[in-house]
């Protein structure tokens, strides 16, 4: 955990949110600016700055897994797993990354088009 992480604060429970999905690896939360009617967050519990770091080492490979492996779950909770949804991440300062802990945006509820959003 880092101290000065808002993502970190939500799974420990410091900061309020409105959980979708929690198991002992990962947590999803509704996004408090939502781009389509279904935006969720999805992040693993321990902290990894970004895609590159998680993917790094042996145990963020296994947690990265946790993560993909509970998209099932997380897609049936939000009503999404039928029609479709699109799953983002983003990496760093040019990638668009705004918090420093990774997370993938799930962003579904209507059609979305060809563009990212």
């Amino acid at each position: 955990m880092s101290q000065d992480c808002i993502f970190c604060k939500i799974i420990s429970g410091e900061i309020p949110s409105k959980k979708i999905f929690e198991n002992d690896h990962v947590l999803a939360f509704e996004d408090s600016n939502p781009v389509a009617p279904v935006h969720a967050l999805i992040v693993p519990k321990k902290h990894y700055t970004d895609i590159l770091e998680i993917s790094s080492s042996e145990e963020g490979r296994a947690d990265l897994c946790h993560l993909m492996a509970a998209l099932t779950q997380i897609s049936e909770e939000l009503g999404v797993d039928e029609r479709g949804f699109r799953l983002i991440n983003n990496c760093g300062e040019e990638g668009g990354q705004t918090v420093l802990h990774v997370h993938f945006h799930l962003i579904g509820g209507k059609k979305l088009g060809a563009g990212l959003i």
